[in-house]
């Protein structure tokens, strides 16, 4: 399976920048790899049956989740993109259900980055585009937000 943006590009039309969610959404699914780890250490720690077994099954509730989260993140960044190409912004989310929106740069009226502090320390936020006469479209959890925005907002020569 191809990129999206590769199917839709027009003659003339080249990718100027892309972008994905950020890895931010494997958080919970990291924490509950810790907590799997820590509930087995406790296991081989504790000396009680009954409660070495509760161990184990929280250790066991919590890989189950852990693998769920980690998938869950690891499909929805695979079937997202974001693009800039020097004719429009791109972006397309899900797989069998499929979100996707288009707005020419000349159409694009401005761009907002809204990043919180965690947001600022891993170089992640989220994106509201206003277009003329298009609407606003926000995309969430966009990797280096400021980048986009640039690739957005400067227009190269000659285009």
């Amino acid at each position: 399976m191809g990129r999206y943006i590769d199917e839709i590009l027009q003659p003339g039309e080249r990718v100027l920048y892309s972008t994905n969610e950020h890895w931010v959404y494997f958080l919970p699914a990291i924490g509950a790899w810790i907590a799997a780890v820590a509930f087995l250490v406790l296991w081989r720690l504790v000396a009680v049956d009954a409660l070495a077994l509760v161990y184990l099954v929280l250790a066991a509730v919590a890989g189950l989740a852990a693998l769920y989260w980690t998938a869950t993140a690891w499909f929805h960044r695979w079937t997202t993109e974001t693009d800039v190409t020097n004719m429009r912004v791109v972006h397309k989310a899900g797989f069998i259900k499929r979100r996707t929106f288009e707005m020419s740069l000349d159409k694009v009226e401005s761009v907002d980055v809204n990043q919180s502090v965690l947001g600022r320390l891993l170089n992640y936020g989220d994106l509201t585009i206003q277009g003329v006469g298009e609407g606003t479209q926000t995309i969430s959890t966009v990797s280096s937000p400021l980048a986009f925005r640039s690739a957005i907002t400067t227009r190269p020569v000659g285009t």
